[in-house]
This record gives C-alpha cells, structure tokens and sequence, in this order.
C-alpha cells in the first residue's frame, strides 16, 4: 500500500470537503438551470455538468469554507447543516432562473390562447404547451447559451457566497418576499412578452364583432379564422427577435444581480 504524507492527506482532505459542501449548492442549481437542468437532458449529464461547476467554483470560494472545515463546523451535526442550507440557497436561486423559462412559456401560451393557435402541435414538448410557446422557449434558451449562460452561472454561484455565505440560514421572511416578487415578476414579464398578440386578438375581435352587427348573415368565425391564424403567425415572426432579446436581457440582469428588487 501507498502510504501519503500526513500534510497530503490533510490537504487532500480539505479539497474534498470543500468540493462538498459547494457541490450542495451547486447540483440544486444545476438541476433547475434553464438548457443544463431540462428534464430531457440525462440524469448522468446533469450529474457530470454539476461536477464540472464544482470544480470551477471550488477553487475560488475556497478561502472563505476553508475556515469553517478547519474549525470542525463541516464535522458531524455540522453537516447535516450545511447540506440543508448551501441546498435550499442553491434551490432558491435555481427558481429564480428557473421563472424566466416559466415566464418565456407562459407568454406562449397566452400568444398562442390569443391567437386560437393554442391547440396547434400542442404537447410538443415534455411540458404541455402549445407549440407557440415551445417554439419561443426553444429559441430563448438557444439564445440564452449562446449568450454565455454557463458563465452566467459559474459568476453567479461565486458571488452568491457573498451574499449568503456557506452555512448561512437565510430568514424566511426575506425569503418569502423575494420569492413572491420574482414571481410577480415572472408574470409581468409574461404579460408584457405576449401584450402584442393580446392587442392584435382584441382588435380582430372588435373588427369581427362591427361586421358581424353590420352583416349579420356572414360567417364572420369563417372568414376570420385563417386571417387570425395568419396574422398570429406573421406577428410572431416579426416580433420574436425583440421578444427574446427582451427577456434575455432580463435573465442576464438577474444572473448579475439576483437580489435585486424586481421593478
């Protein structure tokens, strides 16, 4: 047998501590992370995406865990704690990225609801949206990698130790408000993503509604619906490109500061 020198094994030791206890926040991120997280993607590549970030934020949050294995806080009691907290902090921020993909989807579908399209390809992908929104959501986290999200990620993960340190127990009522405005959040990024196709499906049924009072015996459903249909389809392609930079610009925002407070 190999025999290492105490100061190896020491050393060795504190690598794999370290690596640890930031593997808890990381693979809780990871695992909700828009494009790396899909449910698509293998449960092994997951695992292997989560391992890679481990070992680029390891290294540089290494000076402020480091202090806490050399005490004994990462010993017995002490980890059950830390696997608790680096796993619920990393879980927060994952949902907070996470609400972005769910904010791309919901504005799908209210596009698609708008536009009569919702029942066009419906199911297309492992979540039940119309097509619509699966093609946005698709294109967005295209964009969004192409963008840099994995750096986005990796800066995101070491600045987060900043602000929640390891072991830290974040205060439930903060939590809770922040989870709730980046919900409303959520939302109103939503809204304001779809608001086009809202204001194009309220003016054609105005239309529809004055022809119809006008010529009461014309199938106005008839004649108006391959004009809605196309009329949603070309407002698509006009308005996704500003769509998305829209709402990647938003996610880059929250990536560089996710404690801010949503406007």
């Amino acid at each position: 047998m190999i025999t290492l020198p105490p100061e190896l094994q020491s050393y060795l030791a504190l690598q794999i501590w370290q690596a640890a206890i930031v593997f808890f926040r990381v693979a809780a991120l990871v695992s909700l992370l828009p494009a790396f997280g899909e449910q698509s993607v293998p449960m092994r590549v997951r695992l292997c995406i989560a391992l890679v970030f481990t070992m680029v934020v390891a290294p540089t949050i290494a000076p402020a865990v480091a202090p806490l294995i050399a005490d004994g806080a990462a010993a017995g009691p002490g980890l059950l704690r830390f696997i608790l907290t680096e796993t619920l902090i990393g879980l927060a921020l994952g949902i907070g990225v996470r609400l972005f993909v769910i904010a791309l989807q919901t504005a799908g579908s209210i596009a698609a609801q708008s536009t009569s399209l919702a029942q066009l390809l419906g199911g297309a992908g492992v979540e039940p949206i119309p097509a619509m929104g699966h093609l946005l959501m698709v294109a967005g986290l295209a964009l969004a990698v192409t963008a840099g999200l994995h750096v986005q990620a990796a800066r995101l993960l070491i600045e987060s130790y900043q602000v929640f340190p390891a072991g830290f127990v974040p205060a439930a009522a903060d939590l809770s408000a922040w989870g709730v405005a980046r919900i409303a959040r959520a939302f109103s990024l939503a809204l304001g993503l779809a608001i086009p196709f809202v204001i194009a499906s309220l003016i054609y049924n105005l239309t529809l509604g004055v022809i119809n009072r006008a010529m009461p015996q014309l199938m106005v459903a008839f004649v108006g619906a391959p004009l809605i249909t196309f009329g949603g389809l070309l407002l698509l392609f006009v308005s996704a490109p500003l769509l998305l930079t829209v709402w990647v610009n938003g996610l880059s925002a929250f990536m560089a500061d996710p404690m801010a407070v949503p406007r």
